[in-house]
């Protein structure tokens, strides 16, 4: 049974989506994992945790990408959610692999803006999430394992 939940999404509009989620947040005890910076986190949680925002095309990206692996297994040890839900980008994706490997549920949900192909972290989640969201039925033929969910908006 699910009795905690953790939030993970990069600022901006992964941040925005993830906020709609209110009625499941409302049933579990939550926190969020976001990136610093997220000033519009909109009180989704009362915990939130935040990372270093990461750009993979920024000149010292590998080693910001393993602390920003550590900080996630430090969390992960500290809070021992039961389930994750993703609704990306690259920050979130530590966590949710973090999740995997000790066996707690990892939902994906591809962002709304993605309607004819998954994003490069929804590339990397078809082999890590239990369940993958997508928001527009035509997505569902790049994603072959993908359950169409509707749009969070």
């Amino acid at each position: 049974m699910i009795k905690k939940v953790c939030f993970a999404a990069s600022s901006g509009g992964h941040l925005e989506e993830i906020s709609r989620l209110r009625e499941i947040r409302d049933r579990y005890d939550c926190f969020l994992f976001t990136e610093s910076g997220s000033f519009e986190e909109l009180n989704f949680c009362e915990k939130v945790y935040y990372v270093k925002q990461i750009n993979r095309k920024e000149k010292g990206f590998l080693f910001h990408f393993l602390q920003l692996w550590m900080h996630a297994d430090t969390i992960m040890k500290k809070e021992d959610p039961d389930c994750i839900i993703s609704t990306g980008a690259l920050a979130t994706f530590p966590i949710c692999v973090i999740g995997k490997l000790r066996k707690k549920k990892v939902i994906y949900i591809e962002s709304f803006a993605r309607v004819d192909g998954s994003s490069m972290t929804g590339k990397l989640m078809k082999a890590v999430a239990d369940l993958y969201i997508v928001q527009w039925r035509e997505l569902l033929d790049a994603v072959p394992n993908a359950v169409y969910g509707g749009g969070i908006f």
